[in-house]
């Protein structure tokens, strides 16, 4: 853990030792020194990931801190990773505008010269939601957002990310917007890695969105600036493996530079399942270039969740987490993955979907079955909460209201939604009436991060601070990555090298690269 201190295992007369900073010469020592067995170089966590990633967005470590939707990530929580060297994303997906740009105006006064960036999710069901987010962007002066459950690019996307690129006086595109996609398959990482098409650039600036110069430079930049390969992560989520997606989208990014001549420099990171030292030091053993952590931060004091949630995780292990059908896509049927462990939510989502799929109408449903349903989960009649839906969309997306009056099974839906909604929000307000109903995004990576930290001071929910747990994480990666040099050399260092537990340890604040 001396991560500073490059060593060398000798062998003496009496047996292998340990010689920090040592002198070596290859070939033997004329002064009959002793044979080195093994050479490790220093090796700090500020060492480990892509330089030229950290290099281009002004950090100190490859540590991204992912955004977590309605505020989880908080302000907090992007601003101590900014102070540590490390970068933020503000979980704005699911919260109003206002609610976002007080957000921003708050990063921007705490970080005037250090990075944030603020998540721009894909909106289906409100696709003016997400324009709205993305020119809020433009017009605050974000310059980083990343593009998060996107199957395609959209006219939000294409917009923030083209809106100011201009040309440098040597002939380089300069895009004023930076966007960190987040993709779990490669036909979404193909569409990021490439310009956006003609048909959505034409179309933006037909209806002055972009400026024709904007659109033209846009035909040779590429929609993204870095990738996440997102892996088994809490939310929205395909369960990909780290070990077969990361490879697979480096291949696949350095296939689409070859064939146009651009992109071969976007950094391929790796999020999802990343809760614990061997995890990160396997996510840079692939090649990722960064590391994204989500799920970990939502048990630290930083998170825009509440006490009983916190403690709610820190009891989970690995399996103690399961799919729900996702709020914002519940017709087109994609789930999220949430904790299971001390809530019904999960079971009680499902069951909904199924009764949805299953009836054309709420009053198809057998009476006992409705009953059940409105004294169980909505806490309240049918057409109570629908009429709070009216009163939503009235304000927010009519279109909806018009569609539930011509299609009975959409209107069921909105009001299903509505629960799968409210209980996300039940569980970031600490509803303890509503602790069997609370959604709480979480992927698996919370069972081996509380492995890691059982016995440490980190097991206590109102000790997990995020910077801490950052730190932790990236030099217990580096000393991993040690230790396998020295194995890799034929030295044993036996198997507690390779487990190390937390340790009161903290990053160094300035950042080393210039942004």
């Amino acid at each position: 853990m001396r991560l500073d201190t490059p060593f060398a295992v000798v062998q003496t007369p009496t047996g292998p030792a340990v010689v920090p900073e040592p002198k070596l010469a290859l070939g033997g020592s004329p002064d009959g020194g002793w044979a080195a067995l093994a050479w490790v170089p220093a090796l700090t966590p500020d060492r480990l990931g892509d330089p030229t990633f950290l290099s281009q967005f002004g950090l100190r470590y490859a540590y991204v801190a992912g955004a977590m939707a309605n505020g989880i990530a908080t302000t907090d929580l992007c601003i101590a990773m900014a102070h540590a060297g490390m970068i933020g994303f503000f979980g704005a997906a699911g919260l109003p505008t206002a609610r976002i740009a007080e957000a921003i105006d708050r990063l921007q006064a705490a970080l005037p010269d250090a990075p944030f960036g603020a998540d721009l999710i894909h909106s289906p069901a409100d696709p003016r939601q997400e324009q709205e987010t993305a020119d809020l962007y433009v017009q605050r002066g974000v310059t980083i957002a990343g593009a998060s459950a996107f199957m395609g690019l959209t006219p939000a996307i294409v917009s923030y990310r083209l809106r100011g690129v201009a040309r440098s006086l040597d002939g380089r595109i300069l895009p004023r917007h930076r966007v960190f996609a987040k993709v779990s398959r490669p036909e979404v990482a193909d569409r990021f890695l490439r310009p956006a098409p003609d048909r959505i650039l034409d179309a933006l600036v037909d209806a002055g969105r972009l400026t024709a110069e904007e659109a033209a430079l846009g035909r040779s930049l590429p929609m993204c600036d870095a990738i996440v390969a997102e892996g088994d992560s809490g939310g929205h989520t395909d369960q990909r493996p780290l070990g077969v997606l990361v490879p697979l989208l480096t291949s696949l990014r350095d296939r689409v530079a070859k064939e146009t001549g651009r992109g071969g420099e976007i950094p391929i990171g790796a999020g999802g399942g990343i809760g614990c030292p061997a995890a990160v030091a396997s996510a840079f053993a692939l090649g990722a270039a960064f590391v994204v952590v989500g799920s970990v931060h939502q048990a630290c004091i930083e998170s825009g969740t509440s006490a009983m949630v916190r403690a709610m995780l820190a009891d989970a292990d690995m399996a103690d987490v399961g799919l729900a059908p996702a709020s914002d896509m519940f017709e087109q049927g994609a789930s999220v993955q949430v904790l299971q462990r001390g809530t019904l939510y999960p079971m009680r989502a499902r069951q909904l979907h199924a009764v949805w799929r299953a009836y054309d109408a709420w009053e198809a449903i057998p009476a006992e079955e409705r009953a059940r349903i409105e004294s169980g989960l909505l806490r309240a009649s049918f057409d109570d909460v629908w009429g709070r839906c009216v009163d939503y969309f009235s304000r927010r997306d009519p279109s909806q209201l018009a569609r539930a009056e011509a299609d009975p099974r959409h209107r069921m839906a909105l009001v299903f939604r509505w629960y799968l909604g409210q209980s996300s929000r039940w569980a970031i307000d600490g509803d303890t009436e509503r602790r069997v109903d609370a959604q709480v995004w979480c992927g698996p990576a919370i069972g081996a991060f509380n492995a890691w930290t059982r016995g440490t001071w980190l097991a206590d929910p109102g000790q997990r601070r995020a910077v801490d747990v950052a730190a932790n994480l990236m030099a217990g990666a580096a000393a991993i990555a040690r230790a396998h040099i020295l194995r890799s050399q034929g030295v044993d260092p036996g198997p507690a090298a390779f487990d190390p537990r937390p340790r009161p340890v903290r990053p160094h604040r300035e950042s080393r690269h210039a942004p």
